[in-house]
């Protein structure tokens, strides 16, 4: 590994931890109705305003040892986490994605950043918010561009054809799930957000690689529900916010998809 190389990662790294914390700021003031440039980092029990040096990503949290400086309130291992992860998923685009196309590489951590914040936002608070998904439209787009295998202007038909099947097919599925259960149970079982996240999550995977991120998000949301229901509690009718199970899934698929697909239809002798 050169020089360069490892340059391009530190970069990364660094510039995923610093988004990361912008993703926190995100997370927490848009569902509160907040504007994220205004006021400044502050702790939300006390109003303590955050010097520099108690914003710094991961670091901050650890010399504080998790708790504000000022009234001592502990502050929550998810902007950690965030932090963590979008590090993780920068650092993941440009390891598979970097020597395929620059471009892409950016847009796809980027995108990861946006499903951060639908993850986290739906799960806290069952929402998903129209501009993230408008902006993962418009990534999701872009990237069709920008990868050389799947591009608008050099792909083949079979390509194209695959992108609009899997977002038809996705949005279709979605909206029939929602429309059978929400009659059979009497209440909204998705939400129209799930439904046009799915459907651009077919676009940006084409059908094949959404029938895999399904498949997880399936997998996954059945299991946490399982789990979260005999640690909590729960009633059966209790509602469990599904976009984050979405987000896992297109994100697995879109850097492990092809492949995971190749390597199955391999062992099928296809």
């Amino acid at each position: 590994m050169n020089i360069m190389t490892v340059s391009v990662y530190v970069l990364a790294g660094l510039l995923g931890l610093c988004i990361g914390s912008f993703l926190n700021v995100v997370i927490y003031r848009v569902p509160n109705g907040m504007s994220i440039v205004a006021p400044p980092s502050h702790c939300p029990r006390c109003g303590y305003r955050l010097r520099w040096y108690d914003n710094i990503p991961l670091l901050s949290y650890l010399i504080l040892g998790g708790k504000c400086r000022n009234c001592k309130e502990h502050i929550s291992f998810r902007y950690t986490a965030v932090e963590l992860l979008n590090t993780g998923l920068t650092l993941l685009s440009v390891r598979l994605f970097w020597d395929r196309s620059i471009p892409y590489a950016i847009l796809a951590s980027l995108l990861c950043s946006v499903l951060l914040c639908i993850f986290f936002i739906d799960l806290e608070h069952s929402l998903i918010y129209n501009v993230f998904l408008w902006i993962f439209a418009g990534l999701s787009l872009a990237m069709l561009f920008f990868d050389p295998h799947a591009s608008l202007l050099s792909a083949t038909g079979e390509t194209i054809l695959s992108s609009l099947i899997g977002g038809g097919a996705a949005a279709a599925v979605f909206f029939a799930v929602r429309a059978f259960f929400s009659r059979r149970v009497g209440k909204e079982a998705l939400g129209d957000g799930d439904v046009f996240l799915a459907g651009i999550a077919g676009v940006l995977l084409g059908w094949q690689r959404l029938l895999l991120a399904v498949l997880i998000a399936s997998i996954a949301g059945s299991i946490s529900m399982l789990i979260l229901r005999r640690v909590r509690g729960d009633e059966k009718d209790h509602e469990y916010p599904f976009a984050p199970y979405i987000c896992a899934g297109v994100m697995f698929a879109l850097f492990f998809g092809n492949e995971i697909i190749a390597a199955y239809l391999a062992v099928l002798g296809i």
